[in-house]
């Protein structure tokens, strides 16, 4: 009877050992039990629309920091040096005060609709590209492939979102135009309907090159960052796999994917927002490259990363909230077949 105690203790021990050596393999890559494809699609849908709500005032202002100067693209092209623009909590003054508080809000609808389409389809495509990748003999995956599986996946998510990226981006930006100029869409679906109407179904895909290679970068550092952090806290700390190594694993993939994607966001928000000359019909961008270079022609190699301060505020805490509301929504899911 005097050692059941500890033999109470050591089943507790052996319990925390394998539930560390399981979070130990998640992370790395190797899961204990496969789930089925749909767990993916469903988990990172959820997560990304909790994240995206709370952190879609600093995407906003992320916006209009980036499109400040440009004018569509007019004055970048023309040769007209902007202006400094202002920072980030001016911008943020400047929406409110001109469109009132819920000017914050505008284009939440698109944003959600953006979530579960592209960020939804990005988790899921991961997790299916990780199980297909061939595993080390120790059953792991090593960094560079995880780094390759969040490439093939953000690809895949932001060209089946991009239409729904589209619409948030010109309703987020609608707010900066002359009255006149407005496009004025009243939600997400009447957005998608007229850009078909007016400008034809291939124009939902305008501004897809960019947003397929910053997704894909962006992707990368987010899912295959976050899952490195997370593995070396675990060896490195001893914890098990909780709040506190999820989010100092998410806080270190929103910096790195911030850094990195800047300034093809840059140059995506401005191809997704420019209008044809009214004389000429002509676009003032052909593309992401061309974007870029007349940006640091007229504005300077600085403004290629016009918004990082709010880039980096929203990446750090939409990553935090969407790597823990997913995996918690992967836990909730496991019951299930």
């Amino acid at each position: 009877a005097r050692q059941s105690p500890r033999r109470a203790g050591a089943r507790l021990e052996r319990g925390r050992t394998v539930s560390n050596g399981g979070s130990r393999a998640m992370a790395a890559g190797q899961a204990p039990k496969k789930q089925a494809p749909w767990k993916g699609f469903v988990a990172g849908s959820t997560g990304a629309m909790l994240s995206g709500a709370v952190t879609h005032p600093i995407d906003l202002v992320k916006v209009r920091m980036q499109l400040y100067g440009a004018q569509d693209g007019f004055q970048a092209a023309s040769g007209a040096k902007p202006s400094a623009p202002p920072g980030m909590l001016k911008t943020g003054y400047n929406v409110i005060k001109h469109e009132g508080a819920l000017g914050l809000y505008r284009g939440l609808g698109a944003s959600l609709m953006r979530q579960a389409s592209f960020i939804g389809t990005k988790f899921g495509a991961y997790d299916l590209l990780k199980t297909a990748m061939p595993k080390d003999p120790d059953g792991s995956l090593p960094f560079w492939k995880m780094t390759l599986c969040g490439l093939g996946a953000g690809a895949i998510g932001a060209a089946v979102g991009n239409p729904a990226d589209l619409a948030m981006v010109r309703m987020q930006a609608d707010g900066r135009l002359p009255k006149e100029l407005r496009r004025n869409y009243r939600g997400g679906a009447d957005a998608l309907l007229r850009v078909v109407r007016e400008e034809g179904v291939l124009a939902l895909w305008r501004g897809c090159g960019p947003t397929v290679n910053r997704a894909m970068i962006v992707t990368a550092s987010q899912m295959a960052v976050y899952d490195k952090s997370k593995a070396v806290i675990l060896r490195e700390s001893g914890l098990s796999d909780g709040l506190a190594v999820q989010t100092g694993a998410s806080f270190i993939a929103g910096v790195v994917a911030a850094l990195t994607s800047n300034p093809i966001d840059l140059a995506k928000s401005r191809l997704m927002s420019m209008k044809p000359d009214k004389t000429t019909g002509a676009l003032p961008y052909s593309g992401t490259l061309d974007c870029i270079a007349k940006t640091v022609r007229h504005e300077g190699i600085g403004a290629v990363y016009k918004g990082l301060i709010p880039t980096t505020a929203r990446q750090v805490p939409l990553n935090m909230v969407r790597f823990i509301s997913v995996e918690w929504c992967k836990k909730a899911l496991a019951g299930f077949d």
